[in-house]
């Protein structure tokens, strides 16, 4: 498959803007490429745009030529083979990236993810300013109101309260205590001598507690947080695994490669 970016009107990805498994996505596709035209959501109303691309309740959705990719571990497969080079060869060293990847998305992502959801979902002003990139401009203007509703329902759907929130940030610890100990012996990478798919997921799913300036769509950086979460997001920056995470941000998805991405024009 051509990865020159000349499938680019017949790709389609269907995301939640500020989702790091969306971000994943992204990142590889890019990474690839290939240009598409996101399609932005906000929560819970994402459910009904996903069931329409042909996946199911959760996004990323890609849909391309080849078929509809309903997970991002699916769409990074499909980045590999269309250029991205993000699964090594060796039988071994290929397996280790598979197993982290599998790793970060299984504990990583939903933990850090409840943590953050669980010191934001409060604060309106940022979610006005940061959760809406991109999205429809009906769903924009009924933010206020939709948020309203859709905040009780990502609780409950991703179990979130104080004690959940407090469990998640301890588990989020002990994964980037693994990626520092892994890290410790000076490698630039987690496997082999490149970038690949366990670096990116790494430095993607940990974008919840890290908030990378190069991230595919703004975040809001820490002196804009609220304490204690603005304290906690310094500590993981300042992390060995915060700190390969921005490096990997910083040296492998720099931010002009937001401008291969064609924003929906959803009215």
């Amino acid at each position: 498959m051509n990865a020159a970016g000349t499938q680019s009107p017949a790709h389609e990805l269907i995301t939640i803007p500020i989702s790091h498994y969306c971000e994943k996505a992204r990142w590889a596709l890019e990474r690839a490429g290939i240009s598409y035209r996101e399609k932005a959501h906000l929560q819970v109303l994402h459910r009904i745009a996903a069931r329409r691309a042909g996946g199911g309740l959760t996004v990323p959705v890609l849909v391309c030529p080849l078929g509809v990719f309903a997970d991002s571990t699916e769409i990074l497969e499909y980045a590999d083979h269309a250029g991205a080079s993000l699964y090594l060869e060796d039988q071994q060293a290929g397996g280790e990236v598979r197993t982290l990847e599998d790793h970060f998305d299984e504990v990583l992502g939903p933990h850090a993810r409840r943590w953050m959801y669980h010191n934001i979902s409060d604060q309106k002003k940022l979610v006005r300013e940061y959760g809406a990139t991109g999205i429809p401009g009906w769903q924009r203007r009924l933010l206020p109101v939709l948020w309203r509703t859709a905040a009780p329902v990502i609780n409950r759907v991703l179990d979130i309260d104080d004690e959940t929130a407090a469990a998640s940030l301890s588990r989020t610890q002990e994964v980037f205590d693994e990626v520092g100990e892994r890290l410790a012996d000076g490698r630039r990478f987690l496997v082999g001598e490149r970038f690949t798919a366990a670096d990116l997921s790494f430095a993607a799913l940990s974008a919840a507690v890290t908030v990378p300036e190069q991230y595919g769509v703004p975040l809001p950086q820490p002196h804009l947080l609220p304490e204690p979460m603005r304290s906690r997001v310094l500590e993981f920056r300042d992390h060995p695994a915060g700190r390969f995470a921005l490096r990997m941000y910083a040296q492998e998805r720099p931010g002009a490669t937001r401008a291969r991405r064609t924003a929906a024009a959803v009215a």
